[in-house]
């Protein structure tokens, strides 16, 4: 019996020597983000590391385990890309049944006009103004012109909330606003009444879009509103 004892004794041995497992390593890195905000990657990332940020320094630090802190990184690069720069153009074309001041329609927009005049019963298009906006992805932006010489004067609006490039190229835009700011009176000043057409639009490049038809003056007078977009390089 005590022999049986014994061998028991010495086969436990071995399992009461084996050392507990070690918790795995952590390491920690920092990283510097060039073009992106840091508190946009954050919720990306904290599946596999803890983070810490500082948006203003463009400094993340990550801590977790070995592979985890890679799989981070890697995700931080993806992300991390410089913004591309867009050329917005809107034409603002008017069209009725009587001849009205106007410029010439560019030999672009040729294509687009034939459309229109299939489409729609008025007799004479004309261009009333062509407001550019060149932007970063991701940025707002604004521009306006001036129609006339009065005061105040009559002028045309063109504003997006951002834009951004697909993968297939499609540039998307979202909240554009374009259209006119009209004066009118009120009491004793005069006050601006907006006009024009807000929606997000998809547009390839090169792709000369109608994003739509605002009344001007009621039925008989309208605006149609052509927007092309391209990158730049």
């Amino acid at each position: 019996m005590k022999r049986m004892i014994l061998a028991a004794l010495l086969l436990a041995a071995p399992l009461c020597a084996q050392p507990a497992p070690q918790a795995p390593q952590r390491i920690t890195k920092l990283v510097t983000v060039k073009y992106a905000d840091p508190n946009a990657i954050v919720s990306m990332i904290r599946m596999w590391v803890d983070v810490q940020y500082n948006s203003d320094m463009k400094r993340m630090v990550i801590s977790g385990v070995p592979d985890n802190v890679t799989a981070a990184e890697a995700a931080i690069k993806q992300l991390d890309v410089a913004p591309k720069n867009i050329d917005l153009v809107v034409y603002f074309l008017v069209a009725g049944n009587q001849p009205a001041p106007s410029m010439a329609i560019p030999a672009s927009l040729h294509d687009v006009l034939a459309q229109l005049k299939s489409t729609f019963a008025f007799k004479e298009y004309g261009l009333l103004d062509t407001l550019t906006l060149r932007t970063r992805t991701g940025s707002m932006a604004e521009t306006s012109g001036v129609l006339d010489a009065s005061s105040p004067p009559r002028m045309t609006v063109f504003s997006i909330r951002s834009a951004t490039v697909s993968d297939d190229g499609t540039i998307r835009i979202d909240r554009m606003h374009a259209g006119l700011r009209i004066p009118v009176p009120a009491q004793s000043k005069m006050d601006y009444v907006n006009t024009g057409i807000d929606q997000s639009i998809d547009v390839k490049e090169g792709q000369k879009v109608v994003v739509g038809r605002a009344s001007l003056a009621g039925p008989e007078k309208a605006l149609f509103l052509i927007l092309t977009a391209k990158v730049v390089e």
